[in-house]
């Protein structure tokens, strides 16, 4: 691995302090990240909390990932998520550490800035890993189904190969990754509580059927606290409660895929954000569909795909 060509992002999201160094040479990245402190029982953070904590610990971040390396990389650019999504007005203040963090760096070494929205990063994070490299020039349908978003996006490449991105799915009210937490910590689990519930709902041989709540390419998942609230009050195995609650996601995005695709036409599809990780939901959505998925590690928020971004900006560039 040489010293040179290197690009670093930052991501600053909740709920994880990412940073990542990509080799452009030998298309590997090297990355650390750490999830923000949430009190027991707690259920999120508000934005005041998040924006100290972030401050309070990229640093610790940031030097994580150098002790993985043994030499000082030469940065071409700096890559950092500045919103949460390619959309006018869209804005999260945790996102601002990030920032500040990759201009006052950028500053110092002399390099460019590139800013990038944290779907697209989820988006290329998946592409990344998933290996499937054309889908940069191509069309395709990207679910991101995380605690903050849970959306289907038609993703167009620009003249440069860069995404955009036209949502065409979402949910109504809760998110994916709100109904597992609120579910897991009614359950007694620690937040974020996906890997958890995700492994209790393994102890569950049963077969379970939901009914969901989907409008055309639009879902409504509030009704799944009510239903595991109510299996709750009335006894029912934990491992079960948290095997309902994940098949009533899978159910959502599967008849959400399917309206869509029957809209959109025969398009590739990519799932990605840090629901993703279960393998319980990415198991059947691959029996269903042809579809793609981000790795396991890079589904949940990090900064892999903002660097991946960068890099390609830096080539476009330079064309």
């Amino acid at each position: 691995m040489s010293k040179n060509n290197f690009v670093l992002g930052i991501d600053t999201s909740n709920y994880t302090t990412s940073v990542a160094l990509y080799d452009v040479d030998n298309n590997k990245i090297i990355h650390a990240r750490k999830l923000l402190p949430v009190a027991e029982g707690g259920r999120g953070l508000r934005q005041s909390d998040a924006v100290f904590h972030h401050t309070s610990q990229l640093h610790d971040v940031m030097s994580q990932l150098y002790a993985k390396i043994d030499f000082l990389p030469e940065i071409m650019a700096v890559g950092v998520s500045a919103r949460p999504r390619d959309a006018e007005n869209s804005y999260m203040p945790c996102f601002t550490v990030g920032m500040n963090t990759a201009y006052s760096i950028a500053t110092v070494l002399g390099v460019p800035v590139y800013e990038f929205s944290h779907q697209a990063g989820h988006i290329a994070a998946a592409v990344y890993s998933s290996g499937h490299t054309e889908l940069y020039s191509k069309e395709f349908i990207a679910f991101h189904v995380s605690g903050g978003t849970t959306e289907a996006v038609l993703v167009k490449p620009d003249k440069n190969n860069i995404f955009r991105a036209e949502i065409v799915g979402r949910t109504l009210d809760l998110h994916a990754g709100q109904g597992v937490d609120r579910v897991g910590v009614m359950l007694g689990l620690k937040f974020p509580c996906g890997a958890e519930l995700e492994n209790l709902a393994k102890q569950c041989d049963k077969k379970i059927s939901v009914k969901v709540c989907v409008k055309d390419t639009d879902c409504c998942l509030s009704g799944i606290e009510n239903i595991c609230s109510k299996m709750l009050q009335n006894n029912t195995d934990k491992s079960e409660i948290a095997l309902t609650c994940l098949m009533f996601i899978e159910k959502t995005l599967d008849t959400m895929c399917g309206n869509i695709l029957k809209k959109y036409g025969d398009l590739p599809v990519l799932f990605a954000g840090g629901v993703m990780s279960d393998s319980i939901i990415r198991n059947s959505l691959a029996k269903k569909y042809d579809c793609l998925f981000a790795s396991a590690e890079l589904s949940s928020d990090n900064a892999c795909g903002t660097a991946v971004l960068t890099a390609r900006k830096i080539e476009i560039l330079g064309r």
